[in-house]
């Protein structure tokens, strides 16, 4: 299927770097994180309410909770946010505390109820010491992959039986066989390889036709890729630097994607905000980290 997507600018937002939209379906409101200034956002749909929240620690990524809390990836720790009352309410557990250089960054609720999130080599020199771990609600944490440098683009089919993964320095987009009772990964793939100028991989989302949508960030772009790795649409962005894709409403079929704001960017550009399109293909509706018992 070809189609064109037209975007408008749900909210002028001026982020340094907006990430990690997530829709919350009892809310009907978006959450998202701005990384440049440790601040949690909540929007609702409509644009017309709008509340940030400073978290000290660090904003990195974030999911939805079962409880009605948020699990938050900061630097080097998991926590739980309550937006009822605006603070953390448990730390759950912590991600290479001891490694300097490296930071906690995209991070998504599995099919198996634990919170997946990777790490970046955060400097200059970037190397591929970073790794994908999967944090149980029990706290335990497992590294799954290793050898990334900027760990990103997490997604899952609808099915759950495919994980979704890249590396926005590397760059390229892997594709897993997932077990959604245990979360053991299997069969790795190379889905795609991108440059600068066909868009980096950022973040990511799904549909459920399973194609995988990834913000190509350095290429202002959001491209739409079959199971198989195909290419089948590069949609313009409205600003230079998008981020990542989610899809909302009650159809799921309102895609939302942050973005970043380039240092030295004219006033007048949006770049940093919101912008919103609609897709004639639902999304996968996001999970929920199983907290039932913390």
């Amino acid at each position: 299927m070809s189609f064109d997507l037209t975007f408008e600018c749900l909210l002028d937002s001026r982020c340094d770097v907006a990430e990690s939209p997530v829709f919350d379906e009892r809310r009907n409101c978006l959450f998202f994180v701005d990384i440049g200034r440790s601040a949690l956002h909540r929007v609702e749909l409509s644009g017309a309410s709008h509340v940030e929240w400073t978290v000290e620690g660090g904003a990195c990524s974030a999911g939805l909770a079962r409880s009605g809390r948020l699990v938050l990836a900061q630097r080097d720790r998991v926590v739980l946010f309550d937006p009822d009352v605006g603070a953390i309410t448990r730390e759950i557990a912590a991600v290479e505390p001891d490694i300097a250089d490296t930071r906690l960054n995209d991070g998504k609720v599995g099919p198996d109820g634990a919170f997946w999130v990777g790490t970046m080599h955060d400097v200059p020199d970037r190397r591929p010491v970073a790794s994908l771990y999967r944090v149980s609600p029990d706290g335990a944490v497992e590294r799954k992959v290793e050898g990334i440098v900027c760990s990103n683009g997490l997604a899952w089919s609808g099915d759950g039986a495919l994980l979704f993964h890249s590396d926005s320095r590397g760059a390229w987009v892997d594709r897993w066989q997932f077990d959604p009772a245990t979360g053991a990964l299997s069969g790795r793939r190379r889905l795609a390889s991108l440059d600068e100028a066909s868009g980096r991989p950022d973040g990511a989302a799904t549909d459920v036709e399973a194609h995988y949508w990834s913000a190509g960030v350095s290429a202002g772009v959001v491209n739409r890729f079959s199971p198989e790795g195909r290419l089948v649409g590069a949609h313009r962005f409205p600003v230079p630097a998008p981020t990542m894709p989610c899809f909302a409403g009650a159809d799921l079929k309102t895609l939302l994607v942050t973005s970043l704001r380039p240092a030295g960017i004219g006033e007048k550009n949006r770049s940093g905000g919101i912008f919103a399109a609609r897709s004639p293909v639902a999304g996968v509706a996001v999970h929920r980290f199983d907290d039932r018992r913390i």
